[in-house]
């Protein structure tokens, strides 16, 4: 099916909302999508990828941390994160921050003591 409608919000954490575009569970077999709302004031969670990870800004305002680097990122940013490095990021503006995550289908995270699982809005 080469269109296909957005799958219902998951509500993992206080303050997030992921909702699959495409993934392996909707038909993709090669990329991951997911659309993410994260509103102000939500607290950023440290982890890593085992792969390279895409995030496109449609909007709003965001702190990226990359390795103890903080940078920030606004509508129509792109943010790229590279594999295996430390990475978090928070809304930084008082509206929701809206951002399309893109990747790849196998890709894992990892948190801070070391667990490695998918994320189920990435399958």
């Amino acid at each position: 099916m080469p269109v296909l409608s957005p799958a219902a919000p998951m509500d993992p954490f206080p303050g997030s909302r992921f909702t699959q575009l495409a993934t392996p569970s909707r038909g993709s077999t090669r990329t991951s999508v997911w659309q993410i709302e994260i509103q102000p004031g939500t607290p950023a969670v440290t982890h890593q990828l085992t792969a390279e990870e895409i995030f496109i800004v449609l909007g709003g305002n965001a702190n990226v941390t990359l390795a103890d680097v903080v940078t920030p990122a606004r509508t129509g940013d792109a943010i790229v994160v590279p594999a295996d490095t430390d990475f978090a990021l928070d809304n930084s503006g008082d509206t929701p921050l809206s951002l399309i995550c893109v990747f790849p289908v196998g890709g894992q995270a990892r948190t801070c003591d070391g667990a490695v699982f998918t994320p189920p809005w990435a399958q």
